[in-house]
């Protein structure tokens, strides 16, 4: 007997108010899709990149899955698209990229870039509640339903 895997959808976005500075501020935020469902998970990292963010986002995402899926994980980095695909090599950010290894781990995934920023209604939602929570400085429960809110009950892409 063979077990099929569940089909969820992941959009994930990573923001650092202040890249790069001493006072930085970065959060991650994941909207996790299933069956046309989603629920928002996010994680306010502090001191870090956009890039530690980015990838930071697609670590939360897969961590909420509570078993094996077949996961379609959509981010407008570049960055973590191409190294997870194989084309970057990892020079920099090692212990982010061990965290997101291992959450990935279980899952069967597929990688794909998205453009930030012209309106897509989940990605700009992830986006929105990653820049809510790097400002607020703590994850706001409040900040994670506005995001679900915002997307609905509408199917993935």
């Amino acid at each position: 007997m063979t077990t099929t895997l569940k089909q969820v959808t992941i959009f994930c976005d990573g923001s650092s108010l202040g890249n790069g500075q001493e006072s930085s501020r970065a959060a991650a935020v994941a909207l996790l899709g299933y069956k046309g469902f989603w629920r928002a998970v996010g994680e306010y990292l502090g001191r870090a990149t956009n890039q530690q963010a980015e990838i930071a986002a697609a670590s939360v995402g897969l961590e909420a899955l509570r078993e094996p899926c077949e996961v379609h994980v959509f981010t407008d980095s570049r960055y973590v698209v191409e190294t997870m695909n194989g084309r970057f090599r990892r020079k920099t950010n090692l212990p982010w990229w061990e965290r997101l290894d291992r959450a990935a781990s279980r899952h069967k995934i597929r990688w794909e870039w998205t453009r930030g920023h012209v309106g897509h209604l989940i990605q700009e939602a992830a986006d929105k509640a990653a820049r809510g929570i790097a400002a607020a400085g703590q994850v706001d429960p409040v900040i994670l339903r506005e995001a679900v809110d915002a997307v609905g009950t509408t199917e993935h892409g």
